[in-house]
């Protein structure tokens, strides 16, 4: 037939996935249902017979809601080779729920003649059973080649895509090889009985749109070699003209609409945004309302689709179509993927349109889709192709020098290999110098506007395997720098939490800007936003790692894995608007390593050794301190402070004494919890890395040996103002006695009964040590007098 295109393959190696043959429908016959009775160990199984044109009927089990007596259907007998996905698999005899069952009777996406796998084919009457499937829906055998495609190579989207780049291959192997398309030469304007005009106000939305008529058709079911064509890829022939619009989109990668000219009132073809709200039924029936930013193919008087994306209710051709306005148009590629994405729309239009299709491609593929349906449909070409083109797609001029060809592949190519293998991929040489090449890359290819590009599809072609292996390593010697040493300390600290039951997790930079609203700790204004989000989960860059956390939290908690300790390194990112400075883009811009920890849950749960018990933020607070140890700082030498906010219900800051924030800690509010449905309590840590490091910049990490001299351990209880927290007593005691003083430690608490009001007791332990001698008596009462007196006169402690 006609407007096939067909490629051999010489190696197939060059495919990600496989080819595979299909059709043939080899060992599948017509089968008649003569009993259908249910299965007696099964609630949706059937046991029927079949009787095949030939023999003694067969019994079959089928779990098909659909199978009724009576019924002409496609049945798989023993032997038959079906296939799901890439797994081949044989009908055996079997049983099935303890019942005999010989072949199978088969759905569409069993066969490959379509996707649906509801029930099973049900033919019509006239099937004669014993008759070969593949003599019944005429199908020969044929081959499917299933690649993978990378995001940036769009112009791989389509058939001609795949076998272009397969020719470029093939010839630079020495293989014969041509890439022709089908003629359109033929296309000829027949009359003007039916012009449509065509108006784009949005040409940056739409840099080019064409447009043709042709009158008189016959919308009927499509011959059986374009449905099969159709089906092999997956796609459910409709009628002969949409038919041919999804054979060229696959084929050619153009997407074609076929509007009925009878729906384009006002005889207008408008292409504009619609205002804001404004209602639109697309075809799945679904009413959607327009944003300003979506751009809509018009009549006159209202909207028939969704540019690149999708029809209109109304507007397509029909059975009672006798008329149609074929559309073959460049979308700009963001305003189709933004859409797309606000819709929630997803079609083999959009698909490509979004990627960039082949600009110049747009009148061939309306010249080939006109002559189609003249052949398929009957009617005739009644008018002028109207194409409003805002300005012709360019190529990309590309300087290519052999010298950088060679540095980045690692191997010197020969010149003439590098200008086959360009041109083969159809980029013009334009001027051609000792050094390089200036190249004009066609405009399909728009991954493929460096030199860099150029370079990785010279190797892609030339192939990876023949770049040999050097016999020897060139490198540099370099000296460890702040990275190396973050990166140590990072291990360092991994392991320390590891080892206290942590697990470590990674989530996406990218977050949800919803999170921040209302926020003064992190304000929305600070956001770091997407300009093209993938969606309004990941339309922005965290400014803290607590939503991560919490959203695994939220996740395993939601698993019945609700007692979890986690910590994460990561990258926070924050805008200020103050230091815009159109000069320096970057300049409002900063990012921040930081350390996170959460706990939530118990701490110890079902134990034969220990009664359950829950965390509490006064276990953070241990892991928190344990941190600090571990990189040299001493918490008696940082500043402690109280800390409330919209993160911490309650909480502590910690500072280094000339004001840097180091660590935050405490208990996460109960609105965020709420906001991702947290039942239990979460204690968060958050540690600026940075600033940690800076801090331990001068900080050496040393030992001593255990003193030989004992340690004396001195109580105090104190009355003291409920106000007054351990903190304070503990900065009063070390700056007391800063040599001696090894350890201040809180052991009871007291409020209620026979005390003051508005008063509270703290036990505290003093440890005191001298290194070089025993302390005696005389030593220590000197010691503890001078703390008892600072503690009266700076907090009003009393002696209990």
């Amino acid at each position: 037939k006609p407007y096939i295109v067909a490629f051999q393959v010489h190696n197939p190696a060059i495919f990600n996935k496989s080819i595979k043959e299909i059709g043939g429908l080899e060992g599948l016959v017509i089968g008649e249902v003569l009993t259908c009775e249910a299965h007696p160990n099964s609630d949706h199984m059937h046991i029927t017979t079949v009787n095949l044109g030939q023999g003694e009927p067969v019994q079959i089990v089928c779990g098909a809601p659909n199978v009724a007596a009576g019924q002409k259907v496609v049945v798989a007998t023993l032997g038959t080779k079906l296939y799901d996905g890439d797994e081949c698999f044989t009908i055996k005899k079997s049983k099935l729920r303890g019942v005999e069952s010989v072949g199978m009777i088969c759905a569409e996406d069993e066969i490959g003649i379509g996707t649906d796998h509801a029930g099973i084919i049900v033919l019509p009457e006239t099937a004669v059973p014993g008759t070969l499937a593949k003599d019944y829906y005429n199908i020969k055998s044929d081959y499917v080649l299933e690649v993978d495609i990378t995001p940036n190579r769009a112009d791989a989207c389509s058939h001609y895509g795949v076998a272009r780049d397969l020719y470029a291959y093939l010839i630079q192997n020495g293989k014969p090889a041509t890439l022709k398309k089908p003629s359109v030469e033929a296309f000829a304007v027949e009359n003007h009985d039916l012009d449509i005009k065509v108006t784009v106000e949005n040409s940056e939305a739409c840099p080019r749109y064409a447009g043709v008529t042709v009158k008189g058709v016959t919308v009927k079911e499509s011959p059986e070699w374009l449905q099969n064509k159709l089906r092999i890829i997956g796609l459910r022939p409709i009628n002969n003209v949409v038919d041919i619009t999804n054979y060229i989109v696959h084929a050619f990668g153009q997407p074609l609409h076929c509007f009925d000219a009878d729906k384009i009132k006002g005889g207008e073809v408008i292409v504009k945004t619609m205002p804001e709200g404004t209602p639109f039924v697309t075809l799945d029936g679904v009413e959607r309302k327009l944003n300003e930013r979506d751009l809509m193919i018009c009549n006159k008087e209202e909207a028939m689709c969704i540019a690149g994306v999708f029809g209109g209710l109304d507007s397509g051709s029909t059975e009672t179509t006798k008329d149609v306005f074929l559309e073959s148009a460049y979308f700009h590629p963001t305003w189709v993927r933004k859409t797309a994405r606000r819709h929630g729309l997803n079609t083999d239009a959009s698909f490509r349109f979004e990627r960039g299709i082949d600009p110049n491609a747009t009148i061939y593929c309306l010249k080939l889709a006109a002559l189609m349906v003249k052949e398929l449909a009957g009617g005739t070409i009644s008018s002028e192709i109207k194409d409003v083109c805002a300005a012709p797609a360019k190529d990309f001029r590309v300087e290519l020098a052999y010298e950088k060809v060679n540095s980045l592949i690692g191997k010197v190519i020969p010149v003439d290999t590098i200008k086959s293998i360009v041109t083969s991929l159809e980029m013009k040489i334009v001027d051609e110098t000792a050094e390089g090449l200036t190249l004009d890359v066609p405009p399909y290819r728009v991954d493929v506007q460096r030199d860099c590009d150029v370079i990785e599809d010279i190797l892609r072609i030339y192939g990876y395997n023949n770049v040999e292996i050097p016999t020897t390593l060139k490198s540099c010697l370099t000296t460890k720098g702040e990275y190396d040493k973050s990166n140590k300390l990072q291990n360092l600290v991994a392991e320390q939490l590891v080892g206290c039951g942590f697990n470590e997790i990674l989530n996406n930079s990218l977050t949800r800007a919803a999170y921040y609203d209302n926020l003064e700790s992190y304000p929305s204004k600070n956001l770091v936003m997407l300009l093209n989000p993938l969606s309004a989960d990941l339309n922005a860059m965290r400014q803290t790692l607590l939503f991560g956390g919490l959203e695994s939290i939220s996740h395993n908690a939601n698993r019945k894995n609700a007692d979890l300790k986690f910590f994460e390194f990561g990258n926070c990112y924050h805008f200020n608007e103050e230091k815009k400075n159109p000069e320096k883009v970057l300049a409002a811009y900063s990012e921040d390593y930081h350390l996170g920890l959460w706990v939530t849950g118990k701490r110890v749960t079902n134990s034969w050794a220990h009664p359950d018990e829950n965390s509490s933020v006064y276990e953070l607070k241990a892991y928190v301190e344990n941190v600090f140890a571990r990189l040299g700082l001493h918490m008696h030498d940082l500043v402690v402070g109280n800390l409330t906010d919209d993160i911490y219900a309650a909480g502590l800051s910690v500072q280094t004494r000339g004001g840097k924030r180091l660590a935050t800690f405490g208990i996460v509010t109960k609105k965020l919890l709420k906001a991702l449905d947290i039942d239990n309590e979460v204690y968060y840590a958050d540690f600026n890395w940075k600033e940690l490091l800076k801090a331990i910049r001068n900080v050496k990490v040393s030992y001593t040996e255990i003193s030989k001299f004992p340690a004396v351990k001195r109580d105090l209880a104190l009355l003291l103002d409920k106000k007054v927290q351990f903190a304070e007593i503990e900065k009063i005691a070390y700056e007391t006695e800063k040599k001696l003083l090894k350890e201040v430690s809180l052991f009871d608490v007291y409020e209620g009964k026979n005390l003051e009001a508005g008063k509270k007791s703290y036990a505290v332990s003093f440890l005191l040590q001298d290194e070089n001698a025993t302390l005696n008596d005389k030593q220590i009462d000197k010691i503890m007098s001078k703390l008892v007196k600072n503690l009266e006169d700076k907090l009003n402690a009393k002696l209990r």
